[in-house]
């Protein structure tokens, strides 16, 4: 600002210089004049259209046509100032004391085009900083200034880092009060970005102390509709400012649709409405640090310290602390804590489109402590975790978390690079399987203690295309538990298929995915008197199965094992359960098979008076006894003994 008041400080010189006996000389001349000695004092080139008009009666001072101040020669070929005009009002009893008192300045449609290079030198920094000014007719120094009022109306801002893309701000309409005698200043001021009007208000309290480049107390704040920002501290001219900074944003999506940077509908937890407490320390480089930090998003409230890097793409490093966190809208909807989590119904799972354009918004690293997380599809108890965000792809490792009982370790990976999609590689261990099993894939009918790993890849828009389209692998292993809902011991004694419970000593399983269905081969479930084979589908897309179980009745005394197959179809919220007689006829007829081939080998030993040495199989004996009666025969047919 420094800068502008040398600018009036010149033109007043030609009003002083009218006033005190020139006021014969042209317009254009007086505006050469003024022209020169601005040219002295910044160095750069001045051009002053259409004179300068002086006024004596009512009030004292000068107009001027367009006004153009030249830019640094290393910020490009556009003026630094453009303004249609400045209107300059000067106490007339002031001037005659040797005191240049301001009552008014009025700028109409200044721009400004503000960048700075490399090293951070801004544009508006001069090569000079001369104190005087010289006319044709010998040395005159600038005489002291106060300023009552600056009026800037229909301003425009272009403002660009070195090697960025300007950002464009206006029109601004801004007052400046400074009454005389008083050392501060007030500021108000409207911009209208986008569509939108943001309204300002400041107080400095050193107003010249702030104009020799000094930091001097300031209080502002800033409101867009019903958003709101404050900050109570000190600043500089040249961007450095430290102190208490307030914030409250009913509607985040809206305050950044207004600021242009897209109408970004945020889920819930994630900050569609944010209010921030902090003390901060912003750096003339762009560089912020956030200390004795609270943030509230949503329903979700966290503390700790950030440092912030605002240059580009934001860039955050930070470390957190919270209670318990609700991020299930990150999940593709709200968590209901029951088999539809995840955006799910019985109908099938959401197909609601999924926004995740967030995801660019911020780089960095964040680490989280947190007394509990609610994902959407995973609930963790206390939690250490670190999310690493990168270019619209956001990696949360878990080193461990505690999971309903037991610990969960691994990442979570979620890509909006190109599509979407989400990866994970998970291991629990001492975990409530009924947990488990409820949030990941819905299924609520067995509870135990065990341990689970699960790999998988899903891409697509909404969370049924994910499950649709989801691969990986993963096994499962539980101890003691039970099954609800059927009563497996009941079903293989009697047929009964409804009601009841099982009680199992073990279950162990591993499987595959692909394209949404988990297609598994080796489930075997052990109970008191029954083991139980499973093998077949589970469709995590489809929300289904086909699924045949077969149990084993344990072989007693006097009876073999009893096999009884049963074949579970159907959707999840309503599987058929049913006997599978084919299957029931070709286990049949393989232990028939079994049987007369075993019956058949003794009679043929029996026949041939075999006897089995130790380690030799019948079909060894057999073979050896044929190739014996063969060379005996063979002997007899030659005529040898």
């Amino acid at each position: 600002m420094k800068w502008i008041f040398r600018i009036i400080a010149i033109v007043l010189v030609a009003v002083a210089l009218a006033v005190v006996g020139i006021l014969f000389l042209p317009s254009e001349r007086i505006a050469q004049i003024a022209a020169d000695q601005i040219e002295a004092q910044t160095g750069r080139a001045v051009r002053i259209e259409g004179g300068v008009q002086v006024s004596v009666w009512p009030v004292l001072g000068a107009e001027t046509g367009p006004v153009t101040l030249a830019n640094a020669d290393w910020a490009g070929a556009e003026p630094m100032l453009q303004a249609d005009g400045l209107a300059i009002g000067v106490d007339a009893a002031a001037l005659i004391g040797g005191t240049v008192r301001v009552t008014r300045i009025v700028a109409e449609r200044p721009v400004l085009n503000l960048t700075t290079r490399a090293d951070g030198t801004g544009n508006w920094v001069f090569g000079t900083d001369a104190s005087a000014t010289t006319s044709e007719t010998g040395s005159t120094t600038v005489p002291p200034i106060t300023l009552d009022r600056l009026e800037l109306t229909g301003a425009r801002l272009f403002y660009s880092d070195a090697g960025a893309a300007p950002v464009a701000l206006g029109p601004l309409d801004l007052v400046l009060d400074w009454p005389h005698g008083q050392e501060a200043a007030d500021v108000t001021a409207r911009l209208s970005h986008n569509g939108a009007a943001i309204d300002l208000t400041a107080r400095i309290t050193a107003m010249e102390g702030l104009l020799a480049g000094k930091v001097v107390p300031l209080s502002a704040s800033a409101s867009l509709g019903k958003a709101r920002l404050e900050f109570d501290g000190r600043a500089s001219l040249a961007g450095a400012a430290a102190g208490r900074v307030t914030a409250k944003s009913p509607d985040t999506a809206a305050l950044m649709s207004a600021l242009g940077l897209g109408a970004v509908d945020l889920p819930k937890g994630a900050g569609r409405s944010a209010e921030l407490t902090t003390n901060a320390t912003y750096t003339a480089d762009g560089r912020l640090s956030l200390r004795d930090l609270a943030l509230v998003l949503d329903q979700n409230k966290i503390t700790g310290a950030a440092d912030v890097t605002l240059a580009g793409t934001p860039r955050v490093v930070a470390e957190l602390s919270a209670g318990a966190l609700d991020l299930s809208a990150l999940g593709g909807g709200e968590s209901t804590g029951s088999g539809s989590s995840g955006g799910g119904s019985e109908d099938g799972w959401s197909k609601t489109p999924i926004d995740a354009s967030a995801l660019g918004l911020v780089d960095g690293v964040i680490k989280l402590h947190a007394q509990s997380i609610d994902t959407g599809t995973v609930k963790l108890g206390p939690t250490e975790a670190a999310l690493t965000l990168e270019r619209s792809r956001a990696v949360l490792k878990l080193n461990p978390a505690a999971v309903f009982g037991g610990s969960l370790s691994g990442e979570l990976v979620a890509n909006a690079r190109k599509g979407f999609s989400v990866r994970g590689d998970l291991s629990a261990k001492d975990m409530d399987m009924t947990a488990l099993l409820r949030d990941l894939v819905g299924i609520d009918r067995f509870s135990g203690k065990g341990e689970a790993r699960v790999a998988f890849l899903g891409s697509g828009a909404s969370v049924d295309a994910i499950m649709r389209s989801l691969s990986g692998e993963g096994s499962l292993s539980v101890g003691r538990g039970v099954i609800s809902g059927i009563d497996l011991d009941k079903l293989f004694r009697s047929g009964a298929v409804t009601g009841g419970t099982t009680v199992f000593d073990s279950l162990k399983a591993s499987y595959r995915i692909e394209g949404g269905n988990l297609q598994n081969d080796d489930l075997l479930l052990l109970l008191s008197s029954f083991k139980v084979a499973g093998a077949g589908r589970v469709g995590l897309g489809a929300r289904d199965l086909d699924y045949l179980v077969t149990p084993t009745a344990f072989e007693s005394e006097g009876s073999t094992g009893l096999q009884v197959p049963v074949r579970f179809t159907g959707p999840w919220s309503n599987p058929r359960i049913r006997p599978d007689l084919d299957a029931a006829t070709k286990v049949r007829l393989e232990e028939q098979k079994d049987k007369l081939e075993q019956k058949a080998k003794e009679k043929l030993q029996e026949k041939l008076n075999l006897t089995i040495e130790d380690g030799q199989s019948t079909e060894e004996a057999i073979k050896d006894r044929l190739e014996d009666e063969a060379a005996k025969q063979l002997k007899k047919l030659f005529g040898s003994d």
